[in-house]
């Protein structure tokens, strides 16, 4: 009789090892929902505002969303080393949810291209110093075994605030108009500070390793933790990940065809982009339970190719409606996985006093990634064709795809 006592201790801490889904993880997956329905309703009218309202050109919105995507990776390189400690971590995260808000509802007061490019990338600055903060918030609040399921919940949570907000601005603008739905999307963002907030006092009731730290890159560290050969495939799938705006730029192009309005057009672009992102959301789920039992390579290796496909339907000069959904669905797919398993393979890799300057390399990584693609395939498009844009970033998605099964055959044998 006296092993009994030690069983049902056993079977009594068995399920609170396995709960991750706590208020704090919750609270970082509604931070992402709100956040994201803000500034997404600025990003779905973004190419008509820059294009329509402000008469410039797809070269133009390229650079903004370049220029913004680059600073932002320089935020998060910056905002990084500052999050290793736990208890500025907590401040930048709140910080950086308002001043987004704040940013992307300005987009809608500019009278020039280069105004709405300040606010753009005031907004996307904002997000780079909250993202590293954030993640190892997140990190900090969920067990090992369940970082697949946590960054897979952050993701979704990401992912459902990018239908909500496309779908508000598609309503909205045929009320209002753009630029005051613009204004509008400020309101989500006040609700993320809110929800953010509620995973801080998580957050807080956790010990601190160790003492306040130096904000340091701690690049050896980083190395020795292992996390420099998995940036290789990261960066080549970076340099082919190009801005979403761009995205709804080529529908809004190619179903502004055949007697249907300029306007028409834009809305059915941004209703297909938001279930582009619906989709995206329950793939991030699946893919964080996925993760979690295969590991982040293979995912992420499934998310790059599933990106080659999408671009190659982008490359191509068709009007119709059903396979610009299909090349939707793709590149959703293809952000689902590949964002899942980056933030949870660093995770995994890095212990948490690394893990501020870890998620800031990872997302200086994809920032300046992200810019060298946007603005490539924004000049490309506007200098020879969406064609060859599209191409060029696929073949870098190519290359990401590739490299990430050597390195997983590598790491198997």
């Amino acid at each position: 009789m006296e092993p009994e006592p030690e069983d049902t201790t056993a079977r009594a801490a068995e399920p609170q090892a396995r709960r991750w889904l706590t208020r704090g993880v919750a609270g970082v997956g509604a931070a992402s929902f709100f956040s994201d329905s803000g500034h997404e309703m600025a990003t779905s009218l973004l190419p008509t505002f820059i294009t329509v309202t402000l008469r410039s050109t797809a070269g133009a919105l390229g650079l903004i969303e370049g220029i913004s995507d680059a600073l932002m990776g320089v935020a998060k390189l910056i905002g990084g080393p500052v999050a290793n400690d736990q208890s500025h971590r907590l401040r930048m995260a709140s910080g950086g949810y308002l001043v987004t808000a704040a940013a992307s509802g300005a987009i809608g007061l500019a009278g020039a291209v280069w105004q709405a490019g300040v606010a753009r990338a005031a907004a996307w600055v904002a997000r780079g110093v909250r993202s590293p903060a954030r993640d190892a918030m997140l990190a900090s609040l969920a067990p090992p075994e369940a970082y697949g399921r946590a960054f897979g919940l952050e993701r979704a949570g990401d992912n459902l605030g990018a239908v909500a907000g496309p779908l508000l601005a598609a309503g909205l603008v045929a009320w209002i108009g753009v630029r005051h739905t613009i204004y509008l999307s400020a309101v989500p963002g006040l609700l993320a500070a809110v929800a953010i907030s509620v995973a801080a006092a998580e957050a807080r009731t956790r010990p601190i390793e160790g003492i306040r730290r130096r904000a340091r890159l701690e690049l050896k560290g980083l190395r020795e933790a292992g996390l420099a050969r998995p940036l290789i495939p990261i960066a080549a799938f970076e340099l082919g990940n190009v801005a979403t705006t761009l995205l709804i730029l080529r529908a809004t192009t190619l179903l502004h065809h055949g007697g249907r309005s300029a306007t028409a057009a834009t809305s059915l672009a941004v209703l297909i982009y938001a279930g582009h992102n619906l989709f995206g959301s329950g793939v991030a789920l699946g893919g964080g339970h996925w993760l979690d039992r295969s590991g982040p390579r293979v995912v992420f290796a499934s998310g790059a190719a599933l990106y080659v496909a999408a671009y190659a339907l982008f490359a191509l000069p068709f009007h119709g409606w059903p396979l610009l959904v299909l090349a939707f669905l793709l590149a959703g797919s293809g952000i689902g996985l590949a964002e899942t398993a980056e933030s949870a393979l660093v995770a995994r890799l890095v212990p948490d006093h690394l893990r501020g300057s870890a998620f800031g390399v990872l997302g200086g990584v994809q920032s300046l990634g992200d810019f060298a693609s946007s603005a490539a395939v924004g000049l490309l498009w506007t200098a020879i064709s969406p064609t060859v844009g599209f191409a060029y970033a696929a073949g870098w998605m190519v290359i990401s795809t590739l490299a990430s099964l050597a390195l997983a055959s590598a790491s198997a044998r």
